[in-house]
């Protein structure tokens, strides 16, 4: 894929180039969220309608050439780790051959994974040749039939497979487990379990109302209430030194760690270091806003990637203080579903 397709300007001409990407509140940004799809192959509850949500025709989604360009352009704006997401990202054809060519874009230091792992197990040696720095896995319990009455579907097996052999691999292994409304103190500790014998770490996130209806589940539980169930299950917690937005825990015993993300409770908003493009193109610089910025219509309207290097810097300097600023400012935002901005 060429570095700067449809005539944009070299990258050498965007601006302040070695300044990197700074917030209004002090904040570097050097982490990018894309999500490459809205399609998911499973329906969970607290993601979407049991009908899934009205998926966005193949013509209104980016295409691999286009978010090629977008993360050049953002490389040299100052981000270095990349995340790309969904929607489930292997039900988009040509996952691979994308992560191929974003391999040879320059800067970028770090390209991470996150699936809910139902087709991702024969696709795992190649992601290991292709230096994948993380593979996050989506995995809310260790039981069959309540896997089924969360996602929806009977694949618990498929996503169990893809652990074991993830298990197997040298890449990063992290299980992001959602604290959706009914979990118990079994299934926690369970959970929290695979960190003893296995060098993986378990992130509970608190559940948020992106799941197409705007209302969050009555019940959900907070990471703070997690937290406190599994450190009277585990005792003799150690905190380690945090980055991102996860809290995360040790005790002498576990291989891998405990992890929190209080994602509906935004207590990391301070030292959040991340912004997001979702499959249609709209930067957000928050996952509450609405969508700040336009970058397809930037792109199929001829934008050269100076300008649109220079849109992004100035969208960056309007970021809210907080999720719940972002909240209060946008407007419908809750009724997305997480499938439709990435996570």
């Amino acid at each position: 894929m060429p570095s700067h397709p449809r005539g944009g300007l070299p990258l050498a001409c965007l601006p302040d180039r070695a300044a990197g990407l700074v917030d209004n509140h002090g904040r570097r940004i050097n982490y990018l969220r894309l999500a490459i799809t809205d399609r998911c192959n499973l329906r969970c509850r607290y993601c979407m309608p049991e009908s899934g949500i009205p998926f966005v025709p193949h013509a209104e989604i980016l295409d691999f050439e286009e978010m090629h360009r977008l993360v050049t352009i953002f490389a040299v704006l100052g981000i270095r780790k990349l995340r790309l997401t969904g929607g489930e990202p292997f039900v988009r054809k040509g996952l691979l051959d994308f992560i191929r060519s974003l391999k040879k874009i320059r800067n970028i230091e770090q390209i991470c994974l996150t699936t809910n792992g139902v087709a991702t197990a024969e696709h795992l040696m190649e992601l290991a040749e292709l230096g994948i720095a993380g593979l996050n896995l989506s995995l809310d319990t260790l039981n069959p039939v309540r896997f089924q009455q969360i996602t929806r579907r009977a694949a618990f097996a498929f996503v169990w497979q893809t652990f074991n052999q993830a298990l197997k691999l040298p890449i990063p292994l992290k299980i992001n487990s959602v604290l959706y409304a009914g979990i118990d103190a079994a299934e926690l500790t369970a959970l929290a379990g695979l960190a003893i014998n296995h060098p993986v770490t378990v992130r509970f996130i608190e559940q948020m109302p992106f799941n197409g209806s705007g209302i969050l589940s009555p019940g959900a539980m907070s990471a703070s209430q997690a937290e406190k169930i599994l450190k009277s299950a585990f005792p003799g917690w150690n905190q380690l030194q945090s980055s991102g937005t996860a809290t995360l825990f040790q005790t002498p015993e576990f291989k891998g760690a405990i992890g929190f993300i209080s994602a509906y409770s935004r207590q990391f908003c301070p030292s959040c270091n991340k912004v997001r493009i979702t499959p249609q193109g709209m930067f957000k610089t928050c996952l509450y806003d609405n969508g700040r910025l336009d970058l397809k219509a930037m792109l199929r309207s001829g934008a050269n990637d100076a300008e649109i290097g220079a849109a992004v810097r100035a969208t960056v300097l309007q970021r809210a203080a907080n999720g719940f600023t972002a909240e209060a400012e946008a407007l419908g935002y809750a009724k997305h579903s997480m499938a439709a901005i990435g996570g």
